[in-house]
């Protein structure tokens, strides 16, 4: 029986149990416990032990021991990107896309100052004005601070390309950019609209305030080429 006993124990899982306490003191532990024709039938496993009824003090049930919590699973560590200003964007796009980071701020700050939220009575939304169907061109989110800076620069910067050999080209680029490119070629310069053209001079305006703040008043007028006339 001790044969038994020992493969008994070793066959059990960590799980409910039943116990049969023998007269001697014993704990025998089994799967489950049967009693039939005068004797107890322990079962663990594919084994089973027989013993004789006189035998059984008592038999004892062990509940199952509560499951373990699974481990919480460990975030993966994310490393942000630093969160940066409207104007940070500014730079940031203008250097990226090889344009004077002072034109790219005029312009920003004469649409909208710089205001992530804004949004003109025409529908032109955040800080570079963006017209929804504009935006859709470009691919951006107009609402997304980040692509709506990207956008309007690379905006700006096509309009600067396509105009870079028509007198006063920075003008042109600039009025295509308030007004529309159709409403430049069909005045064949900046239109006769007093907003467009208040625009125009606010911009350039703002554009040279930052260039002469900075002690570089000779430097060449906003373009893609500074080997050609800016304005």
């Amino acid at each position: 029986m001790r044969f038994l006993v020992g493969v008994l124990s070793i066959a059990l899982p960590l799980g409910a149990a039943e116990f049969a306490v023998l007269k001697s003191g014993a704990r025998l532990q089994a799967q489950r416990i049967e009693r039939a024709d005068g004797k107890y039938v322990l079962y663990a496993g594919e084994g089973r032990i027989e013993l004789p009824e006189d035998q059984v003090a008592a038999l004892e049930h062990e509940d199952d021991p509560a499951v373990a919590a699974a481990p919480a699973a460990v975030a993966p560590v994310v490393v942000q990107k630093p969160v940066m200003t409207p104007k940070e964007l500014v730079t940031e796009a203008a250097l990226r896309h090889g344009l004077p980071p002072e034109i790219v701020h005029a312009l920003a700050q004469t649409e909208s100052a710089y205001r992530a939220d804004a949004v003109s009575p025409k529908g032109a939304m955040g800080v570079m004005q963006l017209m929804p169907s504009t935006a859709k061109a470009l691919a951006a989110d107009p609402a997304n601070v980040e692509q709506n800076i990207d956008a309007g620069t690379r905006l700006l910067r096509d309009l600067l390309v396509k105009y870079e050999n028509d007198p006063n080209p920075v003008r042109r680029a600039l009025a295509a950019y308030n007004a529309g490119e159709g409403a430049v070629s069909r005045y064949g310069g900046v239109p006769p609209y007093r907003e467009t053209q208040a625009y125009v001079e606010k911009v350039l305006e703002r554009y040279w305030k930052q260039v002469n703040a900075q002690g570089r008043g000779a430097r060449s007028t906003p373009q893609t080429d500074s080997s050609r006339p800016g304005l």
